[in-house]
């Protein structure tokens, strides 16, 4: 373990768990590496080195229920008054098109008393009306947080209905663009969206998504997401994996508070050295696992497999090196009891990986009219929930599954689900438990 304290901000450790024995002929070593940052100022700290954009979904179907609509201004108002004094602000009213409304003029306002009020009163003014286009939301929110002289820069989105009024591929168009830019929440409000499209925008942008099924929940997941952002410190960390000649990355996913793909967000950065971007940081702890390839050697042998270090992004384009670092080792034995013993961590989280697939595939499967797949698949998800202690999980697909027995993973699909749990167990697939350690 190697840790390292930013000036001013948390201190960043790395520990790595693994089973380092290979058999002879052994090629595949995985790790569990934990990066915990502790210590940090916030949240009396870097106020003025953060920016936050929230943009409000202001579409038609915002007034079906009325309070909607009502809904969404108070939890503005509410994210508002969590923003601490100095902080760089705006709000957007998202439909169809993107505008400001407030500070206006193509600018952030600075938070403190007297901002913090005008922009509750401009929050009044919003009203429900016109379409839906999230990619106009999202390029305009770019264009107000670059003008910000900021290090940590965010964005907090809400819609309620599907993204009707651009293409697919305009919106991944735009998440390509703003990625690495800023990191945003996504929050679905209601039972009319789409999964894919939430959990889409705030996986490109390394946030976070979710479902706010009750519109009257929306102040208290705002003030949430807000109390959250104000907590962080160091932006645009990224995991630097170096390995040696002859070595392949198979994989690099975070694996914990949730499972998100890496591998192919890769930037090359130096000889046989590439970063994974893990967005921004304040006081907590993530696990990411990672897979590699190594040539096979004889028995005796051993050799460094990899190299994880951190690093942030500096204004500038240069890059600190944030000194925190562990090494993944692969040492080849004969002693078969070492060679096939499955590290606890790298067990845990594989079975957590493969748990978010079959909730995805079920639900897919169930969507298709496959019923009988659809059955298998969540099956084997309440067998793995029960087995990893995933809890909240577990409870997520009682509502759409009948349980029979859950260690055999045996189900009956329910016949009538409501579509907000459905949804539900769906946005929240990925959420996973740390495993004990």
């Amino acid at each position: 373990m190697a840790n390292f304290a930013k000036p001013g901000g948390p201190q960043f450790s790395v520990d790595v768990y693994q089973n380092e024995y290979l058999p002879e002929g052994g090629q595949e070593v995985n790790a569990i590496v934990t990066v915990t940052a502790k210590g940090g100022t916030a949240p009396a700290g870097p106020g003025a080195s953060a920016a936050v954009v929230l943009m409000v979904d202001c579409s038609g179907s915002m007034d079906y229920p009325p309070t909607k609509m009502r809904n969404a201004r108070d939890a503005t108002a509410a994210a508002v008054d969590t923003l601490r004094d100095g902080v760089h602000f705006g709000i957007v009213d998202g439909t169809h098109v993107a505008r400001e409304v407030y500070p206006g003029g193509g600018r952030l306002a600075v938070a403190d008393p007297t901002t913090r009020a005008q922009a509750k009163q401009a929050l009044r003014r919003l009203a429900a009306g016109g379409g839906t286009a999230i990619g106009t939301w999202l390029r305009l929110a770019d264009r107000l947080l670059a003008g910000a002289d900021v290090s940590i820069r965010h964005g907090i989105l809400l819609t309620d209905g599907r993204n009707e009024h651009e293409s697919a591929a305009e919106l991944k168009d735009t998440l390509d663009a703003c990625a690495g830019r800023f990191t945003c929440d996504a929050r679905g409000v209601g039972t009319d969206w789409e999964v894919k499209e939430v959990t889409g925008i705030a996986s490109a942008l390394l946030g976070t998504a979710d479902i706010v099924a009750d519109p009257a929940r929306l102040t208290e997941d705002f003030t949430r997401i807000m109390e959250s952002t104000m907590g962080k410190e160091v932006a645009d960390v990224a995991l630097r994996v170096w390995t040696p000649v002859g070595t392949r990355i198979k994989f690099v996913k975070q694996v914990a508070p949730s499972v998100e793909e890496l591998t192919d967000r890769r930037t090359e950065a130096g000889p046989r050295a590439g970063d994974y971007p893990t967005g921004s940081w304040g006081d907590e702890s993530r696990d990411y696992h990672l897979c590699v390839e190594v040539p096979a050697a004889g028995l005796g042998q051993e050799m460094l497999a990899a190299r994880v270090s951190l690093v942030a992004a500096q204004p500038g384009g240069e890059v600190q090196n944030l000194g925190a670092q562990g090494l993944v080792r692969a040492v080849w034995t004969d002693d078969v009891a070492a060679s096939t013993s499955l590290n606890a961590q790298v067990a845990h989280y594989t079975g957590q990986a493969e748990l978010a697939q079959a909730i995805r595939e079920g639900l897919d499967l169930r969507k298709a009219g496959d019923m009988d797949g659809a059955t298998a698949k969540l099956g084997r998800a309440v067998q793995l929930a029960g087995v990893s202690g995933n809890a909240d999980t577990a409870k997520l697909l009682a509502k759409v599954v009948d349980v029979v027995d859950a260690p055999t993973g045996t189900v009956r699909l329910k016949a009538k689900v409501a579509e907000a749990d459905e949804m539900t167990l769906e946005t929240r697939s990925t959420k996973t438990v740390r495993v004990k350690k």
